[in-house]
């Protein structure tokens, strides 16, 4: 694919109209003429630094996207850090890609956990904090040529793997998505998800940009954001005054606001467009999306391909598919049912070997086609699975966090499409009392993110074995076995949450 729309971008940070405000975060707004010039001047300051690869860690607002666009248009590797991530995972994200500069809102987070790094200044421009340190570039794994941006998995493991993009595939991305909703003249969007998240940076800051239109970007004290448990009250409130046209959201989110709306919470008669991504949408939510008049565009992505692969759009939607490819992907299923990507995908990991140009991706996705090409997603083939947050989490992980703790033997974690994640747990000899398990277990959590935790459990009716078929002759667990026979108890472990 040629690189044909960097400058594109470029040239829409100076917009057509240079009076109208492209970034908002309630403290500081920042118009079309001020923000070509702006981001320029960030961008040769960074580069006068000597940095070499980057990363930028702060809450949403306009620093934020300054600093992202100066990196961006000067096609320099930058890595946004998620701030769910543990201290380890961060550090981990920091050596695997061999950041030598830390951009960041958090300079008394960072001096706690770094170890060898300097402050180096704050800039004029946006009032983040710079963090140095030296790097023989023998330290540094090897990216594939080209590599403009690093984005990590929220966290299947402990530690994620850093998914390799060029500009031109963020671009192509942010060019199809902005056409996709153009027939709706949207002239406001509202950032919720944090900017890290590839889908909002992508989605939610460039294609708002290439179609002229304000960014707001609250920050989270604002919109009570939080992949552990969002501020309803925040939230709502923060979408009913910004005015906002469009949301991104996932299925969660989505939830928080039909239930606020069959209460009698009124949505902003602005809104036009509500994307809905990151995990399975369940049918029934969107059927009550639709009855609460609010206007649900699913769509299908991964950080793979840059986010975006298919959209339902104002001049193609059909409720429970996750709409058709866009204009810079193609897709297909393959013999074993998985979709398969191309147009735009990964140059490949940090560390890795470079992949081909536009080589075909295994998502990992089962899925079908209907007769006139709108996308359905069946399932997983792998054993991660994604919160109702969006986030993925690899139960092994967790699993084997439990069973270091004593008193368990065993443990099966669950939360597909769910809030969180539960267990059932099989206690070892001796039989650990309730209180014990509890104990354990809030141990366990103390080490895993916010998203990860388990936050509720029951014991298992039996030991998991291959006896009774819920163990393979190596000694995994057998999921679909355990979900089949005990699906009953896991859905009471959800029985008190709002309804779905």
């Amino acid at each position: 694919m040629e690189n044909t729309t960097i400058s594109a971008l470029a040239a829409a940070l100076c917009g057509p109209v240079p009076g109208r405000v492209a970034l908002d975060d309630g403290l500081r707004a920042v118009t079309y003429g001020e923000l070509g010039p702006l981001v320029e001047e960030e961008g040769r300051w960074l580069a006068a630094l000597g940095g070499q690869r980057f990363a930028l860690l702060a809450d949403n607002g306009v620093p934020w996207a300054v600093s992202d666009l100066a990196l961006h248009l000067r096609q320099v590797l930058s890595v946004p850090l998620p701030g769910y991530f543990t201290a380890e995972q961060s550090v981990h994200a920091l050596d695997d890609a061999g950041v030598d500069t830390v951009v960041t809102d958090s300079p008394a987070r960072l001096a706690g956990i770094l170890c060898g790094w300097n402050q180096a200044g704050i800039s004029s421009r946006t009032g983040l904090s710079l963090f140095r340190r030296q790097l023989d570039p023998e330290d540094r794994a090897p990216a594939p040529p080209g590599t403009a941006k690093v984005t990590y998995t929220s966290g299947s493991t402990a530690s994620p793997k850093g998914v390799c993009l060029a500009t031109r595939h963020l671009e192509a991305v942010a060019s199809s998505v902005a056409a996709a909703s153009a027939a709706l003249k949207i002239e406001r969007h509202l950032c919720l998800l944090p900017l890290p998240t590839l889908l909002e940076n992508v989605a939610g800051i460039y294609a708002p940009l290439l179609a002229n239109a304000t960014c707001i970007l609250p920050p989270s004290s604002a919109t009570g954001m939080s992949y552990t448990g969002p501020d309803p009250a925040l939230l709502l409130r923060t979408i009913a005054t910004s005015g906002t046209e469009s949301l991104i959201l996932v299925p969660e989110l989505l939830r928080l606001l039909v239930t606020a709306v069959e209460r009698g919470w009124r949505a902003p008669t602005t809104l036009k467009f509500i994307a809905v991504g990151g995990a399975l949408v369940s049918t029934a939510l969107l059927e009550r999306a639709a009855a609460a008049n609010l206007p649900v565009y699913e769509g299908y992505g991964l950080s793979e391909c840059a986010s975006v692969v298919s959209l339902n759009t104002p001049a193609g939607r059909r409720p429970g598919s996750v709409g058709r490819p866009l204009p810079h992907a193609r897709a297909r299923i393959g013999d074993d049912g998985q979709i398969m990507v191309s147009g735009v995908t990964l140059l490949g990991y940090l560390g890795g070997a470079a992949l081909p140009a536009g080589a075909e991706l295994a998502t990992g996705d089962l899925g079908e086609f209907d007769a006139d090409g709108y996308l359905y997603v069946r399932g997983r083939l792998s054993n991660i699975f994604i919160t109702s947050f969006g986030r993925n989490v690899a139960p092994e992980w967790v699993e084997q966090e439990i069973a270091q703790q004593t008193g368990i033997s065993q443990a099966m974690v669950y939360g597909e499409a769910r809030p969180y994640a539960v267990a059932l747990i099989s206690a070892s000899q001796g039989d650990a009392d309730a209180a014990a398990i509890d104990r354990a277990i809030g141990a366990c959590n103390a080490r895993l993110p916010g998203y990860a935790q388990v936050r509720r459990w029951l014991r298992a009716p039996e030991p998991f074995s291959f006896a009774n078929g819920l163990l393979t002759s190596n000694g995994r667990l057998r999921r679909a076995a355990i979900v089949e026979r005990h699906g009953g108890l896991i859905d009471s472990l959800y029985r008190d949450e709002v309804a779905t």
